[in-house]
């Protein structure tokens, strides 16, 4: 039996419910003389239609619940995979060194690479340490420090974005949490060096768009990019936080959505499960996409990656309106 340490979403039951099957019927065959390979086979392709059947029609409030789960790849797991050599940095220089957002100095391809992320923690201790991904002012100001090092040696930049939203207590904003957010978008637009960030899991509000400006904004397929969480608006609009399906399916948060709207320029494809069931392979479809975008920009002049960034960021939002009566 597979015991599972995360809590199981309801939709993801009937999968978890045939995988546990598959196990032990897998167990019996090493052990009986009784042959069980047909009914091996049976399980296995009903398991592979169960999954495209579920993961071709989630709603966005499942994918949101399938990005949280706490065995999905994190930014320091796809660093780990999609990175030659690296080493992460610490602190801002102003006496604070945040676990929730980490940085460092990598060598992607032949190319020395800044990256900058949100960390989720893997259990609960670990979520704790880190904060659940929700960065403070000097995590904000840690990665304007490592973007500014970027700028300054010509690195480029890769972000990661993996969070429900910066962290909103008291004491973050005595310590100037929307100054911080506000100065990285602000520099993050006159950076010369090409910029990639990538949503991976959760990206939630002000605290995704800290380290969110690039020159192309890449989306994992089953990720989410919000201006709030569901649970969230649905409190703010009708005081009823069960009306978060409803809020999610009008906030627009898929990337398939999203990329309609034309917030993002290009999906990455996750395996048929997610990320989490071959975090091996979902890090190579994520580096492809990477070196394809970043072998682009870098053909381009500093100017020219400016002024698209410049134009990209105006146009998001615009709309028109039939006048016609």
């Amino acid at each position: 039996m597979i015991h599972r340490k995360t809590l199981i979403s309801n939709f993801l039951r009937p999968i978890y419910e045939l995988e546990d099957q598959l196990q032990q019927l897998s167990y019996m065959s090493k052990i009986s003389l009784i042959s069980v390979e047909d009914k091996i086979i049976n399980i296995r392709k009903h398991l592979l239609q169960l999954k495209k059947d579920i993961f071709t029609s989630l709603t966005p409030l499942q994918r949101l619940n399938l990005v949280r789960q706490s065995d999905r790849p994190t930014t320091l797991d796809y660093i780990n995979y999609i990175m030659d050599d690296w080493f992460e940095l610490h602190g801002d220089r102003g006496g604070n060194d945040d676990p929730a957002l980490v940085v460092g100095i990598g060598k992607f391809n032949l190319n020395t690479v800044v990256f900058i992320g949100h960390q989720r923690g893997k259990d609960t201790k670990d979520n704790v340490i880190r904060n659940f991904g929700m960065a403070s002012p000097g995590g904000y100001r840690k990665a304007l420090r490592l973007m500014k090092h970027a700028n300054k040696f010509n690195f480029p930049i890769l972000t990661f974005i993996d969070t429900p939203g910066a962290w909103a207590g008291i004491e973050a904003e005595k310590l100037g949490q929307a100054e911080a957010i506000a100065v990285n978008l602000r520099e993050m637009f006159s950076f010369n060096v090409p910029i990639i960030c990538t949503i991976i899991g959760e990206g939630g509000s002000g605290g995704a768009l800290g380290i969110g400006i690039g020159d192309k904004i890449l989306m994992l397929e089953y990720a989410i990019y919000t201006v709030a969480t569901p649970e969230a608006c649905a409190a703010i609009l009708w005081k009823d936080s069960k009306k978060s399906l409803v809020a999610a399916e009008t906030l627009r948060i898929t990337s398939s959505d999203l990329k309609a709207l034309g917030i993002i320029d290009k999906i990455v494809k996750e395996p048929l499960g997610g990320s989490q069931t071959n975090p091996i392979l979902a890090s190579s479809l994520l580096k492809s996409t990477l070196t394809i975008e970043l072998d682009s920009l870098l053909k381009l002049s500093s100017n020219e990656r400016r002024e698209l960034r410049y134009d990209k960021f105006r146009k998001i939002g615009t709309f028109y309106e039939d006048n016609m009566v």
